[in-house]
């Protein structure tokens, strides 16, 4: 009964457009107070105060304000001219600057929704104007801006190791090589596609003359180059905790905008209204969250389900697969904080009695939750995308549908060869 009434509460709110938070909140006070005779008042406010007081999600807020400032800075609209050179003769040309691009803001942003957004109004009138396929444009953008939840420092990876007490250095750390994989396999699918595409005549250029342009363009990749070392250095060399290091990250990019002239009190003052709204939508969440997964535990909902599922008697390759359908489909109906949030407490049980350490499954939870990003109705990047171009969703849902089927496959090779993901954190203490 209370899993019938978790659903209709969590469907009924959501549909009467309720902020997701507060949806989280009413079904964990509705199902206490109809199954569970205790003060819910007192609990709330314990179980969101222990949650949000969490150390560890002080990096959140700095993180956020890192991408806020690097979406105003000049530095990124420089993205595009230093990248074409190195891409220009590839098969695929220019397609690859989306990819690069998102590659390099999600290394210091930590946000899909900012990386699709900051990389996307840069690249595509270019790419239009070069004359490149537009659904091809549109799709890598929409595939690639979602490596912005997984390659550190991630939003989505603080979070998750918040809620289930897992090192956050060590999720960042298992991000770095299945996002790089990711990227070489988009640009590797925009390399076939550019077969079967008109092609598009790179500029007549010596060597020379193309190694001079290239060298000439390294200095717009270099505010890139010293947040990356100054944000990944510090932590993996043991001389910050994230919290550290992405304060240290700020003060950085507050310094390179200020040295090209591009910090303003106007800039500052912009950066810090979104960062303290989309900082406030989170914690609402998380908070809320936190709540959610201590009623459904006072109403035994994780143990019934993970019975359920148990006596499925699944493999883990068919547990992770089951897993993903589910996701899937969860993610044409709710947005990817949400998945997460809600589905914790039942899964991740699961998924340790399968033989996957709670590391793996971090990395898994982004990769849905990247694919979520890019489903309709409700994909972020989705709407993003729609915003810089006007573009009719189905149209740009069907363009991203390549690079979800790579996602796809990359969670199956996942299940099949975890140290793909568990070596890198491995080498952390």
């Amino acid at each position: 009964m209370p899993i019938i009434t978790t659903i209709i509460l969590l469907f009924g709110l959501l549909g009467a457009g309720a902020w997701i938070g507060l949806s989280l909140m009413g079904v964990a006070i509705g199902n206490l107070y109809l199954f569970r005779s205790m003060p819910v008042d007192n609990l709330l406010a314990q179980s969101i105060w222990n949650t949000l007081t969490s150390p560890e999600l002080v990096a959140l807020p700095l993180f956020i304000l890192m991408a806020e400032l690097l979406y105003r800075s000049t530095f990124t609209r420089n993205l595009f001219s230093s990248l074409e050179p190195w891409v220009r003769n590839l098969p695929g040309g220019l397609l690859h600057t989306n990819v690069l691009g998102c590659t390099l803001f999600a290394l210091v942003s930590g946000s899909s929704a900012a990386t699709t957004s900051a990389i996307g109004r840069i690249t595509l009138p270019e790419l239009e104007k070069r004359g490149y396929d537009r659904s091809v444009a549109l799709g890598s953008l929409g595939g690639a801006g979602t490596l912005g939840f997984l390659i550190p420092p991630s939003i989505i990876l603080i979070i998750y190791g918040v809620l289930t007490q897992t090192s956050i250095l060590k999720l960042f750390a298992a991000g770095i090589v299945p996002g790089l994989v990711l990227a070489a396999s988009f640009m590797g699918f925009l390399a076939i596609r550019s077969l079967f595409l008109p092609k598009i005549e790179a500029p007549a250029t010596t060597r020379a003359e193309l190694w001079r342009i290239r060298i000439r363009g390294l200095p717009a990749l270099l505010p890139f180059l010293i947040l990356m070392s100054v944000l990944l250095g510090s932590m993996y060399a043991g001389w910050a905790s994230p919290s550290e290091a992405a304060s240290v990250a700020v003060a950085a990019t507050c310094g390179i905008m200020a040295c090209e002239r591009s910090l303003s009190w106007a800039t500052v003052k912009d950066a810090c209204m979104g960062c303290a709204r989309t900082v406030s939508m989170l914690g609402l969440i998380i908070g809320a969250a936190g709540f959610l997964s201590v009623s459904m535990g006072f109403l035994g909902l994780p143990q019934a389900i993970a019975a359920k599922i148990h006596a499925m008697q699944l493999s883990p390759i068919q547990l992770v697969i089951f897993l993903l359908l589910v996701y899937v489909v969860l993610g044409m109906f709710l947005e990817g904080m949400s998945m997460l949030v809600m589905t914790l407490p039942i899964v991740v049980p699961l998924i340790l009695a399968a033989g996957y350490d709670k590391v793996w499954f971090g990395i898994f939870l982004v990769i849905v939750i990247e694919l979520a990003q890019i489903t309709p109705p409700v994909g972020m990047n989705l709407f993003v995308i729609q915003g810089l171009t006007n573009e009719k969703m189905s149209r740009i849902a069907v363009a991203t549908l390549p690079f979800f089927s790579i996602m796809v496959i990359f969670v199956l090779v996942m299940a099949l060869f975890p140290a793909l993901i568990s070596w890198l954190p491995t080498l952390i203490a």
